[in-house]
């Protein structure tokens, strides 16, 4: 079977409720669409526990993109320009709940930080799956043919493709159904609690799992199985 999943946010209990009703197997592969750090406090520790686990895929999302940018090089090493620009990210970073991770990886052994880098650094830009006899590709915010049309200023692919929000009602002309995370699909529609989104040729699986709702039930973390496209949902 093969699942794919989006903006963890550090939520191990949405994250814990998720894997026991998927109950992965050996032979099957879960897709990890990237944010699974920031807004809540266990993000490293997931990440740890899909490192070590052979029949998981991820990318990078941009709030990796941001703690990779804000801490991979010690600020002590960086000129008087990176400096400066260093300090922007890391405002960018805390306002956008990385203060929670900052915090947690400040107080893990300098080899176990260097390894989470080590790994995050070597990930694709996207993944192209097929099955069942369908194409599917496989991004954080948006896939890597659509740069020349929506770049949006990017200097970066990997900061297009981990930042940009593609409109919603943007019809992609590829031979393919992409999925993605990235903009949670609260923005999309208004389903309480947040659902999947469904467009041309196009699934949000984003259903905001690093926000609390009023009940903690408005928001939840979504895993869709690409087999039979049964998605599992988060329970409080």
């Amino acid at each position: 079977m093969i699942y794919v999943m989006s903006d963890i946010h550090g939520n191990s209990e949405r994250f814990n409720s998720v894997m026991e009703q998927i109950n992965l197997q050996p032979e099957d592969t879960l897709y990890i669409l990237g944010d699974v750090v920031d807004r809540f406090p266990d993000g490293i520790r997931i990440l740890r526990k899909l490192m070590g686990m052979p029949n998981v895929k991820m990318l990078r999302g941009n709030h990796e993109q941001m703690m990779l940018r804000t801490i991979l090089v010690p600020y002590e090493q960086l000129s008087g320009e990176e400096q400066y620009m260093n300090r922007y990210f890391l405002r960018l970073w805390y306002h956008n709940g990385g203060w929670v991770t900052h915090d947690y990886i400040k107080h893990i052994r300098k080899t176990t930080r260097q390894a989470v880098f080590d790994y995050l650094q070597k990930l694709p830009l996207e993944y192209d799956v097929e099955v069942s006899g369908v194409r599917y590709k496989l991004t954080h915010a948006a896939p890597v043919d659509l740069y020349p049309r929506f770049d949006r200023g990017f200097r970066k692919l990997e900061d297009y493709v981990a930042w940009v929000r593609i409109p919603m009602d943007y019809k992609h002309e590829g031979d393919y159904i992409l999925i993605h995370g990235h903009t949670p699909t609260f923005h999309y529609q208004t389903n309480s609690p947040s659902e999947i989104w469904k467009g041309y040729k196009r699934i949000n699986i984003d259903c905001g799992a690093g926000y609390d709702g009023d009940f903690n039930e408005e928001y939840r973390l979504a895993c869709l199985r690409l087999d039979d496209l049964k998605v599992f949902y988060s329970t409080p």
